[in-house]
């Protein structure tokens, strides 16, 4: 049954979850700095479409995948890690170190929503969620579309909070040489994202 007691806590666990630290943010944070807010929105609208796939997945059974084959979270994070690295490469124009043309661009819809499969954060937030907040006694379709719609409502404002402090910092790079320097340091920054993923362990 949906009640304002569960709706209420079902918000507060979805803000905790997408506005702390993760992949997701670490990514919008890199965009918002080298691409600004506006070129970013394709990616924030991105984060919560897969997401939500992920989460009426889980819903519907997918989530006891994980608990009978513990294999297949190993599996995600290696994939995961991989592919932030491919994303970094993306965002960062790689094979164009010494070259004065800057070929990167922000990370496309499509390529947000591929990657909430690969991103084990997102898988424990939808399994937890579901465990713990999902509808007793409720028609299957309304209680997913219940959780789904919950999670992209409080998903879209908490982690554009995240692209929007980036684009602030973007406003006080005028300077090419810090500019570059953050640069550097973010796709540092991206790196350690991978490498902290690959060792995930929720």
């Amino acid at each position: 049954m949906i009640t304002w007691e569960l709706i209420l806590a079902l918000a507060v666990y979805n803000f905790i979850m997408y506005a702390t630290p993760g992949p997701n943010n670490s990514i919008l944070t890199t965009s918002g700095i080298k691409f600004g807010f506006t070129r970013s929105i394709p990616n924030i609208f991105g984060i919560p479409t897969g997401h939500g796939l992920q989460l009426a997945l889980v819903c519907f059974g997918l989530g006891t995948l994980f608990i009978k084959y513990p294999i297949l979270f190993d599996i995600l994070r290696y994939v995961g890690s991989a592919y932030i690295l491919y994303l970094a490469y993306k965002m960062f124009g790689s094979l164009n170190i010494g070259k004065t043309e800057d070929r990167s661009r922000p990370l496309k819809y499509y390529e947000a929503i591929l990657f909430q499969f690969v991103n084990p954060k997102a898988w424990v937030i939808c399994s937890t969620a579901v465990t713990l907040y999902y509808p007793k006694n409720e028609n299957i379709i309304i209680g997913t579309l219940f959780m789904v719609i919950m999670s992209t409502v409080v998903n879209i404002p908490s982690i554009s909070i995240w692209a929007y402090g980036g684009s602030v910092i973007r406003n006080y790079l005028s300077n090419q040489r810090l500019k570059k320097l953050i640069e550097s340091i973010l796709a540092i920054l991206l790196i350690a994202t991978a490498v902290s993923v690959f060792f995930y362990n929720p």
